[in-house]
Formats: C-alpha cells, structure tokens, sequence
C-alpha cells in the first residue's frame, strides 16, 4: 500500500466486510427463524434488504481495493466466495491481515 488511497479503500473494506458478515448471520440466524417459526416475514424484509446493500457495496469495495493493490482475479474470486459462506467474510479479513501485516 503506497498511496492515502488504498489506506482509506482497505480501512472502508475491512468495516463493510465485518458489517456485512454480521448482517448475514443474523439474517440467517435470527430473521429466518422468525419467518419461519414465529410467522414474522418483517425481519427477513427489512434485515435481507440492508444485507443487500451491504454485499453490493462490499464486492465494489473488493473490486476497488483489488485494483489499488494490484490484486488478481483470484483474489477477487476468493472475497466473493467468502461473501456467500457463514464467517466467510471474517475468515478472508484474517487471512488478508495476515498476509498484508
């Protein structure tokens, strides 16, 4: 990381990345068994939609981090990926501290 650039897209991604991983464990561990079992589709609506939200902006981000810091397709691939697993998108932030410390 050379530029104030990157900095700022890395520090924006890691928030929106952990965000956005909490978002899909609650919607899966919280707002679908409330549709499911207490008959309450509200907190699918309303927790899927800023779930969405968050996976939209967190692939833009990986897209924009991956160009700043001259990552490859793969690199791109695997954020993906971890994006549609449960703690996928904590496992690639440690794995990518890892890598970058």
């Amino acid at each position: 990381m050379t530029n104030n650039r990157a900095v700022k897209v890395l520090s924006l991604f890691r928030t929106v990345a952990i965000t956005e991983g909490i978002s899909f464990l609650i919607l899966l561990l919280i707002a679908m068994p409330l549709k499911y079992y207490a008959n309450m589709p509200e907190a699918v609506k309303y927790f899927g939609w800023a779930h969405g939200v968050l996976f939209i902006l967190y692939l833009g981000l990986a897209f924009e981090l991956g160009a700043q810091l001259n990552k490859g397709f793969l690199w791109l691939v695997g954020a993906f990926i971890a994006s549609l697993m449960p703690f996928g998108t904590f496992i690639f932030d440690r794995q990518f501290q890892k890598k970058n410390v």
